[in-house]
């Protein structure tokens, strides 16, 4: 299916743009697939110069009203090291934030989370025995939540934090493949709910 303008998926309340383009992607009740192109990646390497000469990979954002939390199950064809899936928050090239489903140097699939405020950090959390893992961003305020969960029902809190001037900033799925010639990412089971969460911290 050729990229458009605006992108509907059943499960959420408004239409998505595009931020970068997947050479393939299909959208449908059964939920999202989008292929990353070669040596494609969102991150700004604290011990460079600035943002990385790799393309900007293809990201899928809409903007929320309010607090929120945004769910969805994540299924990466692992070719190369750190070709992941991600949940993204993104405003602009300096503020940001993404929870991935990421093949690490070691190999072994992990949930890895990385948030930018003009330059990046990188933090590895746990090891993914499935071929799949539910990832999830949550929103109250100011402050976002990053969730994991093996099942779907059981989330732990990965991280907890800000971002400088939040106003404005979009939610979506990102795919990448920042040393390989490309990866199919698959997001199923989405779930969106708006109005804010109980308690960031909490998994539930």
């Amino acid at each position: 299916m050729a990229p458009s303008e605006e992108v509907r998926i059943p499960q959420l309340p408004l239409p998505l743009r595009w931020v970068g383009r997947p050479g393939i992607w299909e959208a449908g009740e059964s939920g999202l697939s989008m292929n990353a192109g070669p040596r494609c990646d969102l991150f700004v390497d604290p011990g460079g110069s600035g943002p990385n000469a790799l393309e900007r990979p293809p990201m899928l954002v809409f903007e929320p009203r309010g607090d929120f939390a945004l769910s969805a199950r994540v299924a990466v064809d692992f070719a190369s090291t750190y070709d992941a899936g991600a949940i993204v928050l993104f405003r602009d090239e300096l503020c940001w934030a993404k929870l991935c489903f990421e093949r690490p140097p070691s190999g072994d699939p992990m949930v890895v989370s990385v948030v930018n405020r003009r330059v990046s950090d990188d933090c590895n959390h746990f090891a993914v025995a499935a071929s799949h893992i539910w990832l999830r961003i949550a929103r109250g305020g100011d402050c976002f939540a990053f969730h994991g969960s093996t099942d779907g029902a059981l989330w732990r809190l990965v991280r907890y934090f800000a971002l400088d001037d939040p106003a404005g900033i979009s939610v979506g799925f990102e795919a990448q493949s920042p040393t390989g010639e490309g990866c199919c990412v698959r997001f199923d089971d989405i779930w969106y709910e708006a109005g804010r969460q109980t308690d960031l911290r909490c998994g539930g």
